[in-house]
């Protein structure tokens, strides 16, 4: 076992902070999340005292994550905020098979949306590569852990370790990242790489692969035939991204529409998944809103949209829909209903990376955020994703989405429903596992006795989680790796 990532059990399980997933300025944590955070410390020496542990072997266990949550729950009703809650019994925190039974579970997860770095760093012979190059080496303190003049903490090793032994993850999808082919720090011949080891490893489909397009550039229809031949899973978009400061629409007739013709047109899956939401810097605002998503699936009814993020706005506080609010996901929400959309139909899905992890740790923005979505766009109409490799392992996420439950009393106010096991399993892979034709059984099933399987099993015997996250943590830091990159977010 390599050297303890956390000895002295100075980090919780569950990862409440300011951090910044290096598209956005970190939103500051408020009164009632420091709180929650310093009362969780309390509670872990309290409770691993009692059973004679030291601090970081409570935290390991799932008592650690059971009494962090369950601390979390005190304190915010300290300050009244009540909407949202994680569901688990009080003796969970010293009691390991009841904290087991509670924070862990046997779903289907399937992440749609992780990301990783091609460590070789060929990709930083061009402007945009030095860009991105920028961004790797001072805006996530993750850079600390690379091999000195590498970056292969950022690689496949790191990333098997954080989404497949560190979290409950089953199958993953290496989504792309913006910008154009060249200097792009996924390139698609490296994400494929990633795939085949995880499927290798996995000795199933455990392991997808976007292919991503600017399809504002020159030459962005023959590169997507290019594409095609390496089984590339769906396409993914980010549409506020352009050479100029400016992007496109996905339903304008000059960029959007013959994009989406030509996805129709290849000899690949119809999934296109979009970055909408969370406004990346200093670029133009207007094309980061999630109308155009809605447009565009209502026009192709053969095609599946996935809207990353769910048009989430860091800092933009998650209330009850309100159609006359235009600010986070109130807008895809307006869109999915101005555009004919009903609850639990059609072809537009919302999704989660970024947007769960921020509220997480706000159970009312939490209960708002979930609860919305459930009501209109339907259990069978949201999709799981983490974000990770930014945020480190997403296994707080999946610990805290399992035991959240909305409030009656919200739940009586506001019309959402409560959170049953079966509609998390929808959201944690089934959802997803439908929408990109996964045989969830054959999966399940492989996983038994796969190298994935064994490997996890082995190392569950002395877990090494880091319980870390990765981006800017400060207005500071965020504005000095923009600086670093003149003023542009990759």
């Amino acid at each position: 076992m390599s050297r303890d990532l956390d000895p002295e059990g100075t980090r919780l399980p569950i990862t409440v902070d300011s951090t910044s997933n290096g598209e956005h300025f970190p939103v500051p944590l408020t009164r009632d999340q420091v709180h929650a955070n310093a009362h969780a410390h309390e509670r872990v020496s309290e409770h691993s005292k009692r059973l004679g542990w030291s601090r970081r072997q409570f935290l390991k266990s799932s008592t650690g994550a059971a009494a962090t949550l369950l601390a979390f729950n005190e304190a915010h009703a300290q300050f009244g905020k009540t909407g949202g809650y994680f569901d688990i019994p009080g003796d969970a925190a010293l009691d390991v098979e009841l904290a087991q039974a509670t924070v862990g579970g046997n779903e289907f997860i399937f992440d749609v949306q992780n990301h990783v770095v091609d460590p070789s760093a060929g990709w930083r012979d061009s402007v945009n590569g030095r860009r991105w190059q920028v961004v790797l080496e001072t805006a996530f303190d993750q850079v600390a852990k690379c091999t000195p003049g590498t970056l292969d903490c950022y690689g496949s090793s790191q990333f098997i370790k954080d989404v497949f032994m560190d979290s409950d993850t089953s199958a993953s999808v290496v989504s792309a990242l913006w910008g154009p082919p060249d200097g792009n720090p996924t390139p698609i011949d490296y994400a494929v790489e990633v795939r085949e080891l995880v499927d290798a490893l996995g000795g199933g489909r455990r392991g997808l692969v976007h292919g991503g397009v600017s399809p504002n550039l020159p030459g962005a229809f023959d590169y997507m035939e290019s594409l095609v031949q390496y089984g590339i899973a769906g396409w993914k978009l980010y549409p506020q991204w352009g050479e100029n400061g400016f992007g496109y629409y996905m339903d304008d007739e000059e960029t959007g529409i013959p994009f989406i013709e030509k996805v129709r047109e290849l000899d690949a899956p119809k999934i296109i998944c979009a970055h909408r939401g969370i406004p990346l810097p200093f670029l133009a605002y207007e094309y980061s809103h999630p109308r155009d998503i809605a447009s565009a699936a209502s026009m192709y009814s053969d095609v599946s949209f996935l809207c990353y993020h769910s048009g989430f706005e860091p800092g933009i506080a998650e209330g009850p829909y309100n159609p006359e609010s235009d600010e986070g996901v109130n807008r895809l929400v307006k869109a999915h209903q101005d555009y004919g959309f009903q609850r639990n139909e059609g072809n537009l899905y919302a999704e989660l990376g970024s947007a769960w992890n921020a509220c997480m740790g706000s159970p009312e923005q939490a209960a708002h955020l979930i609860g919305k979505l459930l009501r209109y766009f339907g259990e069978d109409r949201i999709c799981w994703g983490s974000d990770t490799i930014w945020y480190g392992s997403p296994q707080d996420q999946i610990q805290a989405f399992r035991t959240f439950q909305i409030s009656e009393e919200f739940q009586e106010t506001y019309g959402y429903p409560a959170i049953t096991p079966e509609i998390k399993a929808k959201i944690f892979g089934l959802n997803g596992a439908r929408v990109y034709g996964l045989d969830v059984d054959a999966i399940r099933q492989a996983a038994v006795n796969d190298s994935v399987g064994q490997f996890k099993a082995n190392y569950l015997n002395d877990p090494n989680p880091g319980f870390e996250s990765h981006g800017p943590k400060t207005r500071r830091e965020f504005l000095s790796f923009l600086k670093e990159n003149n003023g542009r977010p990759g």
